[in-house]
C-alpha cells in the first residue's frame, strides 16, 4: 500500500510538472548561435567541434559546456552534444517569468525531435522544484520529461535512485523559504525494495 501511494504521488508530481513547465515555443523557429574559444569544422562530415567556454543559443534556449560537437544530418537538422564538468541548459517557460534549467556531464540536443538528454549526474530544475537521476530526457515540444536512475537492479546501492524535491505552493503572505540547510533525501535502510 505504501509503495502504491508513493508511486501515485510521484505520478501526480510528474503530471503537475508537465503542465507547468512549458518551454518558449518561438525558440524552435530561431537560428542556432554558437560561441567558443576555438572551432574545428569538417564540411565533408558535417561535424563542427566547438572547444573552450562554449555557449549555444536558440532564442531563450541556452546550452553551455567545455565542448560542444554539432552534427548536421542530410535534412539540415542539428544534433549537438555538450560536454563539461557540468554542462548546463536553460530555457524560458512559455508565457511565464520562470526558466527550466538542466545540468549534466553530457547534454545531447536534437533539433529534429526537440529533445534534450541529460546524462551522468543529471538534474532538472523549475523554480524551487528539482528532480535528479542518472539520465533525464526532456522534450522541448511536448514539455514532457522522464527521469531514470543508473541502477535498475533493486539489490544494488539504493543511492542511485531518482530523487525529487517538491516545494509547497507559495502562500502570498508567507516569506519565500530557502532550501539551504535542508536535509537531503536519503533512502530508508530499514526497508527492502519490494516493500
Amino acid at each position: 500500500m505504501f509503495l502504491t501511494t508513493n508511486r501515485f504521488l510521484f505520478a501526480i508530481f510528474l503530471l503537475l510538472w508537465v503542465q507547468a513547465s512549458f518551454a518558449e515555443r518561438a525558440d524552435r523557429n530561431k537560428p542556432i548561435h554558437l560561441e567558443a574559444d576555438q572551432v574545428i569544422m569538417d564540411d565533408t562530415q558535417q561535424i563542427s567541434t566547438f572547444i573552450g567556454n562554449v555557449r549555444m543559443s536558440q532564442g531563450t534556449l541556452l546550452i553551455s559546456g567545455d565542448k560542444i560537437v554539432v552534427t548536421v544530418d542530410k535534412d539540415g537538422f542539428k544534433h549537438a552534444i555538450a560536454y563539461g564538468n557540468t554542462a548546463e541548459f536553460r530555457q524560458k517557460r512559455e508565457g511565464l517569468e520562470g526558466y527550466v534549467e538542466g545540468y549534466g556531464e553530457r547534454i545531447e540536443y536534437d533539433s529534429r525531435s526537440g529533445t534534450l538528454n541529460f546524462r551522468e549526474k543529471a538534474r532538472l530544475k523549475r523554480d524551487m522544484d528539482e528532480v535528479s537521476g542518472d539520465n533525464i530526457t526532456y522534450n522541448v515540444k511536448t514539455e514532457i520529461f522522464r527521469v531514470n536512475s543508473g541502477d535498475t537492479n533493486p539489490g544494488n546501492d539504493r543511492s542511485q535512485r531518482v530523487r525529487a524535491v517538491l516545494q509547497p505552493k507559495a502562500n502570498d503572505n508567507a516569506a519565500p523559504q530557502s532550501t539551504q540547510g535542508a536535509l537531503p533525501i536519503k533512502p530508508d535502510a530499514t526497508r527492502s525494495p519490494a516493500q
